[in-house]
């Protein structure tokens, strides 16, 4: 081991497989072994836990610069906590704010933080009902770190679509909508288009225009995910993109679930303009994260109507069914526009550093 492979990199925090084999050969080797009191474990690793009903997420954001082109380290602190509660099929209820701020930190610039933070806890109906503050010394942070910690209830939305579901697989039994739920012949639906929020982000960065009006699509989705949930059901898993982005979330729907994925590459939305820049700075989409986009795994049958639904709607107006789930091999792999076909491997890493 060189000296360089013994320390934390920026690539621990970038999702893909530098921060997976962190997660689990040093923190899950302390900490596994709550199964025998929590439905869904830490070692479960899906966006959230559940304990006695109770769904429970931890999250920090560390995006740099804190304010970019269509939100703002305030809201994706929010919107990222009670995404990954909406995600098992839980409603978010209340949430815990802890500020880590970095001395120097203008007081207008906070208290436009506080209020990005108040408006998107009213959009996702949640509060904000306890927390901490912190302040470290000038230069250590780029203004400031959040950490939202949340907790969601079971409701009759999710116990509704769990029945839709065994309609169409009679030897369903999860409680949950789970990364690990997946079976042959499901469908997966991507909500949007990929990789507005990383590009969104690295313009800040970087100073860059790219010539377009690329935004970060931030967002709370937890009222309209029960919405999916309650007018049409048969879902069985649901992720957000974030870090790594649709590969990294594609291949932990496949290794959790034990199932192949193939989707094509003809059917995934990405604007032009993210397109565009992508190319010009060699980045590719698929690893890029975003923070207001859902991938859906849906029993077959219901793929069509919860499509139909998701255009009705400003969040999925672009939505797709990018692919089903095969046992034919293990992985994910894309059908290409040429014919072929290409492995779509987890990443390393993603390619934009502290976009959330």
């Amino acid at each position: 081991m060189t000296a360089k492979d013994d320390r934390i990199t920026m690539l621990h925090g970038a999702g893909g497989t530098v921060m997976h084999d962190l997660v689990k050969n040093y923190i899950l080797k302390y900490f596994e072994g709550g199964a025998g009191l929590a439905e869904v474990p830490l070692e479960a690793l899906d966006d959230a836990a559940v304990v006695d009903d109770i769904v429970l997420k931890s999250d920090s954001h560390a995006v740099k610069p804190i304010f970019f082109p269509g939100g703002d380290i305030g809201r994706l602190a929010v919107s990222g906590t009670v995404n990954d509660i909406a995600v098992l099929g839980a409603e978010p209820q209340v949430l815990t704010c802890g500020f880590v701020l970095e001395e120097g930190l203008g007081l207008a610039d906070f208290e436009k933080i506080l209020a990005s933070m108040q408006r998107t806890c009213v959009e996702a109906g949640v509060s904000i009902v306890t927390g901490d503050t912190k302040v470290v010394e000038k230069g250590s942070l780029g203004g400031c770190i959040i950490n939202t910690s949340g907790i969601g209830r079971r409701t009759s939305v999710l116990e509704k679509n769990l029945e839709i579901v065994k309609r169409f697989r009679s030897d369903f039994e999860s409680r949950w909508v789970l990364d690990s739920n997946l079976r042959a012949d499901d469908k997966i639906i991507l909500s949007g288009t990929i990789g507005d929020h990383g590009l969104a982000v690295l313009s800040a960065q970087e100073g860059l225009s790219f010539g377009s009006g690329i935004k970060s699509d931030v967002k709370p989705l937890n009222r309209w995910i029960q919405r999916l949930l309650a007018e049409v059901g048969g879902i069985v898993a649901m992720k957000d993109p974030t870090r790594g982005g649709l590969a990294d979330a594609l291949n932990e729907f496949s290794e959790k679930s034990r199932i192949g994925i193939l989707i094509s590459e003809d059917r995934i939305p990405i604007r032009e303009d993210v397109r565009a820049a992508c190319e010009m700075l060699g980045l590719d989409p698929f690893e890029v994260g975003n923070e207001g986009k859902i991938i859906i795994g849906v029993v077959r049958d219901k793929a069509q109507e919860l499509v139909k639904l998701l255009r009705t709607t400003e969040e999925g107006q672009d939505a797709e069914i990018i692919g089903e789930t095969t046992a034919d091999f293990s992985g994910v792999a894309m059908q290409t526009v040429v014919g072929g076909k290409r492995i779509i491997a987890r990443p390393i890493g993603d390619p934009v550093p502290r976009i959330c």
